[in-house]
């Protein structure tokens, strides 16, 4: 499996999941350049020491993929000086939110019933697909933007995970990055200390954290290969190819490729 080129990764408090995407390989032996291309989950809880880090970082522009549902939960990202702040949901503005109102204080019985026998994997499964088959528009704003202008860039969602990575995943796709480098950097958010941490409200249950309630929740907090298959494979379901659904579904011309290689390519 193809590992990242070596770095020096902060200590962040606040921030879940941040990593710099430099270092992986495209197909023609070339490197994303370090220091132009970041992800992480929400910026909201970031501390006043993560703040003075990630302003330190240069950034041009912060993508936030949450929707108000995500918003109104966790709060508003803490605000950088300089920076634009771009939200763009890649969910609808409430998508899920009496589901997730569930994961937090539903009982063992509502979770078995939601998410047992597959279906939380299946669940992620279909997200996957919808926002890519859906969000057109959205991922094509995003890298028009960082071929024009938008670099360094930080790419965030609330856990770092699934919406930030696919569209960091779009992101490499479009600069010919191996689609093993990109499982492999997708797969990082599975690392201890990257992970979402699953908030449970129903605290007085004896249950709240029980090994079947942390085996239900896991396939909705896991970065799995399967997910990120079925995201490839709507590509090839709906366009053919993957120059196709750049070309057709995101609207990006050889210019404007060309213009993000040199953006994000060393």
């Amino acid at each position: 499996m193809t590992q990242h080129a070596p770095s020096t990764e902060p200590e962040l408090t606040g921030v879940r999941n941040f990593r710099d995407v430099g270092g992986l390989p495209t197909v023609d032996g070339r490197r994303v350049r370090q220091g132009v291309l970041f992800r992480s989950g929400h910026l909201a809880h970031a501390t006043a020491t993560d703040a003075a880090f990630l302003s330190g970082l240069g950034l041009h522009t912060i993508f936030d993929f949450r929707n108000a549902a995500d918003q109104k939960l966790e709060g508003a990202d803490v605000a950088l000086p300089g920076v634009r702040n771009v939200n763009l949901p890649l969910t609808d503005p409430a998508d899920g939110a009496e589901f997730w109102e569930m994961v937090r204080d539903g009982d063992i019985e509502q979770l078995r019933s939601l998410l047992s026998e597959g279906r939380a994997a299946d669940r992620m499964i279909t997200s996957y697909r919808t926002i890519i088959s859906q969000r057109t528009a959205e991922h094509s704003r995003v890298l028009h933007a960082i071929a024009e202008d938008s670099v360094p860039t930080l790419m965030h969602c609330a856990a770092g995970k699934d919406r930030a990575g696919l569209s960091i995943a779009v992101t490499l796709l479009a600069v010919g990055v191996e689609r093993d480098a990109i499982e492999a950097d997708y797969l990082e958010s599975n690392a201890k200390h990257r992970r979402y941490r699953v908030h449970r409200n129903n605290n007085t249950a004896s249950d709240a954290y029980s090994p079947e309630v942390m085996e239900l929740l896991s396939p909705l907090f896991d970065a799995r290969a399967e997910y990120l298959h079925a995201a490839f494979e709507t590509i090839e379901q709906t366009w053919g190819s993957t120059d196709r659904y750049l070309a057709d579904g995101l609207k990006l011309s050889a210019a404007t490729r060309d213009r993000l290689t040199e953006r994000l390519l060393g």
